[in-house]
């Protein structure tokens, strides 16, 4: 959680001269020396939190710390739920593949364009299918095809070792 490593400055910490005083309301108290914004929050049973402390003069607010981390700790929880991660999906093809095999990879990869995700498709050569990288490229453009309707191709088909690799992601919404 950031606001229990973030640490902000409250009561006596604040040791700057002036700052500008935001009351529990939200009303602009003004500037004023931190001695005197101090006692005002204290007069109002609550705690004096430097909100702002880049700002000149810095910004303080009066609010009830405890109630203000839950509430920032709760705002976090929430942006944190509403993020999406991009992840990236495998799709494995052979060089030898047959029209349905073939079809149901395309199904799976369009499924994880359509949830947001990347797919990286890969074809491994083995033995003496190494003597034909002109068939995985091929095999990998017709891949794009098939996917073209949900996506864009990102990284071209390109032979690694043993290995050719092509990356797909989704075209974004319009």
């Amino acid at each position: 959680m950031t606001i229990a490593i973030k640490e902000l400055q409250i009561n006596d910490a604040i040791r700057d001269k002036e700052i500008r005083l935001i009351g529990d309301d939200g009303e602009q108290l003004g500037i004023m020396s931190s001695a005197e914004a101090l006692e005002i929050a204290e007069s109002r049973n609550l705690d004096l939190v430097k909100v702002a402390p880049n700002a000149k003069p810095p910004v303080c607010k009066i609010v009830d710390y405890g109630k203000y981390r839950f509430e920032m700790a709760k705002r976090e929880k929430e942006a944190r739920k509403n993020q999406h991660v991009i992840e990236t999906k495998e799709i494995r093809l052979s060089l030898k593949i047959d029209t349905h095999d073939f079809e149901t990879k395309v199904g799976h990869a369009k499924k994880f364009l359509e949830s947001g995700n990347k797919v990286k498709v890969s074809i491994r050569f083995r033995g003496r299918e190494m003597a034909h990288p002109e068939i995985g490229t091929k095999t990998m453009e017709r891949f794009a095809e098939a996917c073209a309707d949900c996506s864009t191709v990102a990284k071209p088909a390109k032979l690694e070792g043993r290995q050719m690799l092509m990356f797909l992601s989704a075209k974004p919404n319009k």
